[in-house]
């Protein structure tokens, strides 16, 4: 097989490790790797620059992919605002602006980029599209509360997937359209929060990188819709 991935958000720590895990690969003919400051050309990786935020530069991204893609992973987010914000512990801490960066980060952009790569998805064979969400999005397996917008935002990060892959599905037969959760991560996105993390449940990027797209390789067009973990086991939205 020649297959044609992206990635966006490929300067981030798991979306740094598919780009590297999907280049290894003998049957990826190109990989597409985005990030805001684009990414040097170099074997099978091509870059591109995009920003989340605008959707101009999804649309010229897009563009410049031209062709079918097989696979396309969103693999952006953000926890920590860029204020240095942490997630809220309490109702009390709710503030509008950070409220809406979550939901511009986590949600708005990959359905901005789902919108203009969803038409990149071939009819005539397999297309997947993911995007990383998170476990406690989950709203049935919350039982801790708090982190009030990132909670909220890839909740709505799951309901939109959801959404995508009724739509696509009508025309795409083989289509699979996902969300992931990669665990819990050894990146930026997590630093702060590592300290409580179990034993032997703190991932490499690349550790995670395998695993996800061992998920991905077993999802059939019935998964399309869900939420699944890093280990294959889907999550109750």
């Amino acid at each position: 097989m020649n297959l044609r991935c992206a990635v966006f958000g490929a300067s981030g720590g798991i979306g740094a490790a598919l780009v590297r895990a999907l280049a290894a690969r003998d049957d990826v003919a190109e990989v597409w790797a985005g990030s805001r400051g684009g990414v040097v050309d170099q074997g099978k990786v091509r870059g591109f620059a995009f920003d989340l935020a605008d959707e101009a530069s999804i649309v010229a991204a897009c563009a410049r992919i031209g062709a079918a893609l097989d696979l396309a992973i969103v693999a952006t987010g953000r926890l920590t605002l860029r204020d240095g914000s942490v997630p809220e512990k309490s109702y009390r801490a709710l503030d509008p602006a950070r409220l809406a960066e979550s939901f511009a980060v986590n949600a708005i952009g990959p359905a901005l980029v789902a919108k203009h790569v969803l038409p990149l998805s071939p009819k005539d064979r397999r297309a997947v599209f993911a995007a990383l969400s998170a476990r406690v999005g989950s709203i049935s397996d919350n039982r801790l509360g708090g982190w009030h917008g990132y909670r909220a935002s890839k909740a709505a990060l799951n309901m939109l997937v959801r959404n995508f892959a009724v739509e696509l599905g009508r025309t795409h037969r083989q289509a699979v359209v996902v969300a992931l959760h990669p665990g819990t991560v050894d990146t930026g996105l997590s630093a702060p929060f590592q300290k409580g993390v179990a034993e032997g449940k703190l991932f490499t990027p690349d550790f995670a990188a395998a695993r996800l797209l061992a998920v991905l390789d077993g999802l059939a067009p019935a998964d399309s819709g869900k939420l699944f973990a890093w280990d294959g086991a889907e999550v109750a939205f």
